[in-house]
């Protein structure tokens, strides 16, 4: 039996063009190391849902894939007058896998809009700690909500705990359970080497 969530106070920071893709189905994964101001510099999956914070500090067009790049409306800038944080998705995670072997990179490439330069970067970054790879489940809440930018948001932390609770009751999967479940198997069989 699935825990029912009904709010949510923590987020994790993803790149807003990742979070685009996966609203509109087109991934389910993310790949993670540490962030330069975690305790200890690497990256763990510590919440099993969060709600996804959308950033664009480090997103950058010549990082993703061409097929990515030539979409008009890849979110590659926040505006500049906005000093909200504006929450539309929260996530549960289904999988979590340390990859130690660059082998498994190329087979996970099909998965993902980052160029395979950009993904095999991440991996040999610290190269004494695994890359992070979970699968995601996307939920669209109801209503969007904002929150205030604060400084606490800000430097290059993977986790972040909000000052409120916002509402996910009544968020909608973005996909259907067998849209997800088929996406699933085909990244657990590629990264079974199958």
């Amino acid at each position: 039996m699935v825990d029912v969530l009904t709010s949510c106070n923590v987020a994790l920071k993803e790149w807003a063009v990742t979070i685009r893709a996966m609203a509109l189905g087109k991934q389910i994964l993310i790949v993670r190391k540490g962030g330069i101001h975690q305790d200890d510099k690497e990256f763990r999956i510590i919440h099993p849902n969060f709600l996804l914070f959308p950033t664009y500090e480090h997103q950058k067009l010549d990082l993703l894939k061409s097929s990515v790049q030539q979409d008009p409306i890849t979110p590659l800038e926040h505006a500049s007058d906005d000093n909200e944080i504006h929450f539309n998705y929260w996530s549960r995670v289904t999988d979590i896998y340390e990859l130690r072997d660059s082998a498994t990179l190329s087979r996970i490439s099909p998965f993902h809009h980052w160029t395979d330069d950009y993904v095999k970067s991440r991996f040999h970054w610290r190269p004494s700690q695994p890359l992070t790879l979970a699968l995601l489940r996307l939920f669209k809440l109801e209503e969007e909500t904002s929150v205030p930018l604060t400084p606490e948001f800000s430097g290059c932390k993977s986790w972040v705990e909000l000052d409120q609770d916002i509402p996910v009751v009544g968020a909608q999967a973005v996909l259907s359970d067998d849209e997800y479940s088929q996406k699933a198997t085909l990244i657990r069989e590629a990264l079974a080497g199958a």
